[in-house]
């Protein structure tokens, strides 16, 4: 009692045994010799970032501020680049184009993309072949994905067109309309990119419980007021992050322009990335198109914020 009375008036506390020295050492050095392995291991995918995307993000900010050619040194314009954006004609209509092309393909993607993911989470035979075929495009190269759709498109000997004939319907020539040549863009991006958002949406459904559709069952709910009230807010996170991805990548889409259009017919099919290019690779302005990327960075930027501040609309925390 004397022990104790001593103890608790001291403020002492009652600890455990005390690792031994030798132990302790023993510890240190296998965290130490753990984060040396951690860092080793990374180091490779380290320097590849700081060689392939920081630095050279942060030189084309500071290129954004120069008139630089590649072969004459480099000028110090200051916002002039950014001034002269705002008053170039081709600029704002190729921003229009990034912004109708997003509009229409993150939408009627994901619309799709979830209903096939709906259709394919039933019971039916064969599911997982379908769910490979329809994946199948995602892995594929893209190039071979246009040579496949400009054939799909041509106005003579074109599957589409064909098809439309049994209608009665004279199809317009696709990829050299300024009217249809975007839409017909949009169509193959949708059909190119449609497995990926796929399976991120059966991911989600996979988490749904099955008890909700039961409880529902006995209530006498429909199909639809199960996929309205039950699948839909449910998979609110999953759309969530699938509509943000899908909005980052449309306004960086370049290769299905490249490959199919050139940025044609008068540039009704150029994006802000085909401009890019061109002002980069073609007429070698350098500080003209990097201030170009830090605009479409921007609106990337601006575009994520705002889904992030209306995430809560999304019942996502």
């Amino acid at each position: 009692m004397k022990v104790e009375k001593r103890l608790s008036g001291s403020g002492a506390k009652m600890r455990g045994p005390a690792p031994a020295p030798g132990r302790t050492s023993a510890i240190k050095n296998m965290f130490h010799k753990d984060g040396t392995w951690a860092f080793l291991l990374l180091l490779p995918n380290i320097i590849g970032f700081l060689a392939f995307t920081l630095i050279p993000v942060i030189a084309s900010f500071f290129l954004s501020f120069t008139s630089w050619d590649m072969l004459s040194p480099m000028k110090w314009v200051g916002l002039s680049n950014y001034v002269e954006l705002l008053n170039d004609e081709t600029f704002i209509k190729v921003f229009w184009n990034t912004i109708y092309f997003a509009g229409i393909s993150v939408p009627a993607g994901i619309v799709v993309s979830l209903f096939l993911a709906v259709a394919l989470d039933q019971n039916i035979r064969f599911k997982k072949f379908y769910r490979a075929a329809y994946f199948l495009p995602v892995v594929s190269s893209m190039v071979a994905v246009a040579v496949v759709w400009q054939f799909i498109y041509n106005p003579e000997y074109g599957l589409l067109n064909y098809f439309l004939s049994f209608i009665g319907i004279t199809g317009p020539n696709w990829l050299t309309s300024t009217v249809w040549a975007m839409p017909a863009v949009i169509l193959t991006t949708i059909w190119k990119n449609l497995g990926f958002n796929m399976l991120i949406f059966l991911a989600g459904l996979q988490g749904i419980s099955d008890s909700y559709y039961e409880a529902a069952d006995i209530d006498g709910a429909r199909w639809h007021h199960k996929f309205l009230l039950i699948t839909v807010p449910l998979l609110s996170p999953t759309t969530f992050f699938v509509t943000v991805m899908s909005f980052i990548g449309s306004f960086q889409v370049f290769d299905t322009v490249f490959l199919m259009t050139q940025g044609g017919p008068a540039r009704s099919t150029s994006v802000i990335v085909h401009y890019l290019y061109e002002n980069a690779f073609k007429y070698f302005n350098m500080g003209y198109a990097s201030a170009m990327a830090y605009i479409l960075f921007f609106m990337v930027f601006v575009i994520t914020l705002i889904q992030f501040w209306r995430q809560k609309k999304w019942g996502v925390n």
